[in-house]
């Protein structure tokens, strides 16, 4: 497991065994209650039956004063069972309660936990993985290249003119370009990707695997957007840049060459996808 991904939710999967395990303790416990009343009404006929032909009978011997006794031994146990029984209900009743107020403070530290990690992990404004974790994931990843010899593709992305857009529509405006873009990039991704907001404008997409058309496909899913805001249409202009690992290099090198394709891209003004930058940068939009 990545530090980039979640946790595994056991916080949820525990309330739902306890609750199993609750009903379970509810189905014993109307055995219980139906094996209970069982005894008794049996212990009822079996004292009637002792007792019954002894009423009927005329004379008063030794055996009519044991069969007595033998009774009122029987009603003692009857009751004394009784109690007991009232007692472990008690107690199952008091664990059941226990038990609930267990799941509700395991439900809150999991909704708790769940939020702990959206802040630690995520951008607040987009919900994509924020900077650290995107820095985390890259290292891994390219030792997951490294190991398995597989291909890492390295895109950045910056928006063009969101400072213009801030100034003279209002940061409203900006936040809503930048969560509509990266709602489409998440979109553009494969799920084994990763869409990064680096801070600002800036954005990050690690592609595992992928060939250099399937980053033209990517590529091609997010252009051509905009956003209405305010009866206002926005276009969604940005420059990019990308590049493939290089074994032997470290993630900051890495990202340093995809940066300077960024800003080769920017200074050139165009886009071109073909083919993906060397050691001499190349913009690719």
């Amino acid at each position: 497991m990545t530090e980039n991904q979640p946790p595994p939710n056991d916080a949820t999967v525990r309330p739902e065994m306890v609750r199993e395990h609750m009903r379970k303790l509810d189905r014993r416990q109307w055995w219980l209650w139906s094996s209970t009343m069982l005894v008794l009404i049996l212990l009822c006929i079996g004292i009637a039956s002792f007792s019954f032909p002894s009423i009927l009978s005329r004379e008063q011997g030794a055996y009519s004063f044991y069969l007595n006794q033998a009774v009122r031994s029987l009603v003692g146990l009857v009751l004394v069972f009784s109690v007991y029984l009232i007692y472990q209900q008690t107690m199952i009743i008091r664990m059941r309660n226990q038990l609930a107020n267990q799941i509700e403070s395991l439900a809150k530290v999991q909704s708790l936990t769940d939020e702990v990690y959206k802040l630690a992990a995520l951008d607040q404004l987009t919900g994509l993985y924020n900077r650290r974790s995107g820095e985390q994931r890259l290292a891994e990843e390219i030792s997951r290249a490294v190991r398995h010899q597989r291909p890492l593709t390295v895109l950045l992305i910056d928006l063009d003119g969101l400072k213009q857009i801030n100034d003279k529509l209002g940061h409203a405006a900006g936040d809503l370009v930048l969560k509509t873009f990266s709602e489409r990039l998440q979109k553009a991704i494969r799920g084994s990707d990763l869409a990064v907001r680096l801070g600002g404008d800036e954005f990050m997409a690690l592609l595992p695997e992928c060939r250099a058309e399937e980053v033209g496909h990517v590529m091609g899913r997010i252009q051509g957007l905009e956003v209405e805001y305010e009866s206002a249409r926005i276009p969604i202009r940005f420059s990019l840049g990308w590049t493939d690992y290089k074994p032997g290099e470290t993630s900051e090198e890495l990202l340093k060459r995809a940066d300077e394709a960024l800003y080769a891209d920017k200074r050139a003004g165009k886009r071109s996808i073909s083919q993906p930058a060397q050691t001499t940068p190349q913009a690719v939009l």
